[in-house]
């Protein structure tokens, strides 16, 4: 999934660049002034850009794209824009059309509001173009249950019933940020009960180069399985959640990705996360200047990247204990999965989560704030 280096900058450069034949909103164009300025001064790209390249790559090496959702071409966070209007005429340009040398297209468009119709035509189309990018964003993730009986009879069993291959991405924004419960979760634990036999991706990302690698990774395989993304919301914009150009052109696609700011010899704690709430975590642990804790991120849940952690886990030789951290209650998310893999290698692990509950979050934004920092400070409670 690497990408050659000049090459990447220059086709961030093409997609930064605004048509002149065009007046733009001063908004937009210091949007694409910043973008520009993340590629070439502050190589530090955030989700939207990383983003942005890995389509660009995939359109530079013959895969064309497709994407559809309910407000795709901005993006529901406003961090996509792949759709820009003229300031003079409203006309819809697309960014994409900006870039030279590529014979496939980029085809983006805003749906209506039915998941059912949206996703099962998407699926009938990466079905028909397995050698195209299509992908089906829900505004929130937990609206993907609109199209649930798609995903049940054709994402998750397809190919168990029909030996039918699928590419199709989905995108579900994920996250715990006192949205309420119907903007904060999108059932991870729902989709990893779909699983088995290797039908499905679930992953979770928590950086903009695991993304553009998973992208990739989706095209660059001799075979096609459906791929579930838990996208974020705050992480779109989070200061930390930056890569370089170097971690996209040169990287891979991390399962698993270890704590590189411990030294593992004075580890006791071995914490494992997923999502954004890793963030968090290692804010609390920079603030207590805590040294006996290390965060292991668990980015592909689905299937359990079970090699890469047990070889992880023997790097920390002085552990007493192992703890999953989730912002999810106890009886949803991905903990029942995560036990059951644990449990196969015998190791013990505790959980720190919500308490069980029959709603995925709290409609209170105190009491959401209240609860998160209960998750966060248990972690490091001596």
């Amino acid at each position: 999934t690497t990408f050659n280096k000049e090459k990447l900058i220059q086709l961030g450069k093409e997609l930064c660049t605004l048509p002149s034949e065009h007046n733009f909103y001063k908004k937009t164009k210091k949007l694409f002034s910043d973008r520009l300025k993340m590629l070439e001064e502050d190589n530090k790209l955030d989700w939207g850009m990383a983003e942005l390249l890995a389509y660009a790559s995939l359109l530079s090496d013959g895969n064309p794209i497709r994407i559809s959702g309910q407000d795709v071409e901005r993006g529901t966070f406003s961090h996509r824009h792949a759709i820009v209007k003229s300031e003079n005429s409203e006309t819809k340009i697309n960014i994409f059309n900006s870039l030279k040398n590529t014979n496939v297209n980029f085809q983006i468009y805003n749906s209506f509001l039915s998941e059912y119709a949206v996703l099962g035509f998407e699926y009938g189309y990466a079905a028909a173009k397995p050698h195209g990018l299509t992908i089906w964003e829900a505004q929130f993730g937990d609206f993907f249950n609109g199209a649930q009986i798609i995903i049940d009879q054709y994402l998750s069993s397809a190919e168990e019933k029909w030996n039918l291959q699928n590419g199709l991405v989905i995108y579900l924004p994920h996250g715990y940020e006192g949205q309420g419960a119907e903007h904060s979760s999108a059932r991870i634990e729902r989709f990893l009960q779909l699983c088995a036999q290797n039908n499905m991706q679930i992953i979770n990302c928590t950086t903009p180069a695991n993304l553009f690698h998973m992208l990739r990774r989706q095209m660059k395989r001799d075979f096609r399985k459906p791929l579930v993304l838990f996208s974020p919301k705050s992480l779109l914009r989070h200061p930390e959640c930056r890569s370089s150009i170097d971690d996209l052109s040169k990287g891979a696609f991390l399962e698993v990705i270890d704590d590189t700011k411990a030294v593992k010899s004075k580890v006791k704690n071995l914490v494992f996360t997923s999502g954004k709430i890793y963030y968090e975590l290692d804010k609390k642990r920079f603030e207590l200047d805590n040294k006996d804790t290390a965060i292991i991120r668990i980015e592909q849940l689905y299937p359990f990247p079970n090699r890469n952690l047990e070889a992880l886990i023997a790097t920390y030789k002085n552990v007493n204990k192992y703890i999953w951290v989730q912002e999810e209650p106890k009886n949803m998310g991905p903990w029942f999965h995560v036990m059951d893999q644990f449990r196969m290698v015998k190791l013990k692990i505790e959980l720190i989560s919500r308490d069980e509950s029959a709603a995925p979050a709290t409609g209170s934004s105190k009491r959401y704030h209240d609860r998160q920092t209960q998750i966060i400070n248990k972690v490091f409670k001596n």
